[in-house]
């Protein structure tokens, strides 16, 4: 009797080891932190319950209507990711010039202007500049016939979108020699593993592309909310 007991009670203890063992290398799933590509890249609470991520071309004018009614309403932004516990990602990239079926070079010229600007520490002041000058400038009267227009944009018109924002002389000889090249390179070909199509949002479990340019802000509403309603 007390041999059968011991042998119960060595089984038990195994199982509560391999139990143990099971619950601390099991995966868990990442947090919002964990799953971002760049901080610097992001606007809210990096460690939010709710993750947003907006793929993005400047090239691309319905990405450019969607961020621009955003830029537009900057501070109902602000005021939506906050009360709502979002953190907002950009995962900016030359898709379309690495991807696209025309291949714009204005794609490469503006993400790497951008992506000069992270280096600065002036991501944001950029990206903002950015969007509402395109969108000002050609799509938003111009609309997708603006791409015959701003396939000709050379690296000066990035550039000086940098002037506008102070940045100096090390932004244009890193936009001049493509210095950040190489990271927008990399993050076309992790966006084109995920995405077949731009602009392409996922907003926690829901994913969407589109946006048509006649849509504004409540249009942005709308999407935000689908991926809030999401994760009910």
């Amino acid at each position: 009797m007390k041999k059968a007991l011991r042998i119960i009670g060595i089984i038990v203890v195994v199982g509560l080891i391999i139990a143990a063992i099971a619950a601390s290398t099991a995966k868990k799933d990442p947090s919002t932190a964990e799953m971002v590509w760049d901080e610097q890249t992001t606007v809210g609470d990096i460690n939010a319950k709710n993750h947003f991520i907006i793929y993005s071309d400047f090239a691309c004018p319905y990405c450019v209507a969607f961020e621009n009614a955003i830029v537009e309403h900057e501070d109902d932004f602000q005021k939506y990711i906050k009360e709502n516990d979002i953190l907002v990602e950009v995962r900016l990239s030359d898709y379309l010039y690495e991807f696209g079926e025309s291949n714009p070079i204005h794609s490469r010229y503006s993400a790497v202007a951008a992506y000069c600007a992270k280096k600065e520490g002036k991501f944001w002041d950029y990206y903002n500049r950015a969007i509402a000058s395109v969108w000002n400038d050609y799509f938003k009267d111009l609309g997708k016939g603006a791409l015959s227009k701003t396939s000709g944009l050379d690296k000066t018109y990035w550039t000086n979108i940098g002037k506008a924002v102070g940045l100096g002389d090390s932004f244009a000889t890193c936009v001049d020699h493509n210095e950040t090249l190489d990271e927008i390179k990399t993050n076309a070909k992790r966006s084109a593993k995920l995405i077949n199509s731009m602009p392409y949002f996922k907003f926690n479990d829901y994913t969407s592309s589109g946006f048509d340019l006649s849509w504004g802000w409540q249009y942005v509403q709308m999407y935000f909310q689908a991926g809030l309603d999401s994760k009910k």
